[in-house]
């Protein structure tokens, strides 16, 4: 219970068999300071468990297994994708690629897609359209003389390894559009599945009802990590996306201002936000910015 939270301490007492309770939460003085304290202490012991948890091995090769088990896989996904759409008002809309392999986070392997929205109008499309091009790129690498790029010192693009399971987020609509990429692509050897937020469901291609995981498992516990990640890394790329279109749009409205000028003060900037915040003297300081076209930049 919080200790801070009168209600929730009255129910928990309550249900240990209390009869009466009377409750009172200092609300000023060194108590306060305490109650602050072991608050902020349980939140570090939480996050210090839940970081140790993700960098188990032996917990990580437990949810593995499981994963393995419950989803009925030929063999165990050592190397999982997980992709995520993010489309805010249906704005600069991109896609997000996270890898795991042997149950942790490879983040020199992730990727971001900007979406091509002429031809994907909502999540579904969007979902097909990277899954897609993500296993185009895995075909052209299979193509490849491995051999022949080992000899001559090279190294295999990143996109030339596959899953051994791809996780999609969302639901039976976003599953069937990513196993129609891949029907359409010929590949029948990398496993699918989608989890949905609203009841953590997991849906299998072609499946009617969701398959549920045991809340307690350890399988779903790396399923949650994994779709989180991927969604924190959409939507991180689509701020940043959506602060750069803003920045270009405001910097078109401006005149005596060039395709070079336009691009440097991209460079050295990157956002509405930090433009707003710049002095003239420091928009001066860009390449290409002179200390006139700096005051009618301040000045808009």
């Amino acid at each position: 219970a919080d200790p801070t939270d009168k209600d929730q301490l009255e129910q928990w007492l309550g249900g240990i068999g209390s009869t009466k309770v009377e409750i009172k939460v200092p609300q000023r003085g060194e108590k306060v300071e305490l109650l602050a304290t072991v608050k902020r202490n349980a939140q570090y012991s939480l996050i210090q468990y839940l970081s140790k948890r993700a960098t188990d091995a032996a917990v990580s090769g437990k949810a593995l297994i499981e994963l393995e088990e419950h989803l009925e896989l030929p063999r165990t996904p050592l190397r999982i994708e997980c992709y995520d759409i993010s489309n805010i008002s249906g704005t600069s809309v991109v896609a997000s690629m996270v890898v795991f392999e042997d149950g942790l986070a490879k983040k020199s392997e992730y990727r971001r897609f900007a979406i091509d929205t002429s031809t994907a109008t909502d999540d579904t499309r969007a979902m097909h359209q990277v899954i897609t091009r993500r296993m185009k790129r895995l075909l052209a690498d299979r193509n490849v003389n491995h051999s022949e790029v080992a000899e001559t010192g090279g190294k295999l693009s990143k996109f030339a390894y596959p899953p051994q399971l791809i996780v999609v987020d969302g639901g039976a609509p976003q599953v069937a559009a990513a196993q129609r990429a891949l029907d359409e692509l010929g590949i029948t050897d990398i496993a699918l599945v989608g989890l949905a937020k609203r009841l953590e469901e997991v849906w299998l291609p072609n499946s009617q009802d969701p398959l549920i995981l045991p809340r307690t498992s350890e399988g779903m516990y790396l399923l949650q990590r994994i779709r989180d990640e991927a969604h924190r890394f959409a939507i991180s790329f689509h701020r940043s996306r959506r602060s750069k279109v803003m920045l270009e749009s405001l910097l078109d409205e401006i005149p005596q201002l060039g395709e070079t000028r336009r691009a440097a003060l991209l460079d050295r900037f990157g956002s509405v936000t930090a433009m707003r915040k710049a002095s003239a003297e420091e928009l001066a300081a860009t390449p290409g910015i002179g200390a006139t076209i700096a005051s009618i930049i301040f000045n808009h």
